[in-house]
């Protein structure tokens, strides 16, 4: 394990790192469910992983990139998944609220993600916020 990971998951769900989102961000498994790659992005936002949320992210609303070294950074205090929905196959819906930090201000990000499953690999398509 690197030195910048965490031991437990970040993602909050008691699980060690590796056993959990650290399969998806660093040792290149797809996510399973459109849920573990919610949870696998959030640890990807509390890590910097630049690289593995624009990889993750659908390419018709994919940006060109994130800027998350830009200052001030966030600092991500919790995820709560509220519900996971998967109506029909290769779309999935995931509620979740986020906590986190800029510049010692507490925020909290509640939204409704919409996710794509192509090729055998689930992609985040973008977010309405609840």
């Amino acid at each position: 394990m690197k030195n910048n990971q965490p031991t437990l998951c970040p993602c909050n769900s008691n699980k060690n790192y590796p056993d959990c989102c650290g399969r998806y961000l660093d040792g290149g498994e797809a996510a399973p469910t459109a849920e573990a790659l919610m949870r696998s992005r959030y640890t990807a936002y509390t890590l910097g992983r630049e690289d593995y949320l624009l990889a993750t992210w659908h390419h018709s609303t994919r940006p060109a990139s994130l800027d998350l070294a830009t200052e001030p950074r966030s600092k991500w205090m919790g995820l709560e998944v509220k519900r996971h929905e998967q109506s029909v196959p290769g779309h999935a819906v995931v509620e979740f609220v986020a906590r986190y930090k800029v510049g010692g201000r507490a925020h909290r990000l509640h939204e409704v993600s919409r996710f794509v499953r192509e090729a055998g690999q689930w992609f985040y398509v973008d977010g309405t916020i609840a």
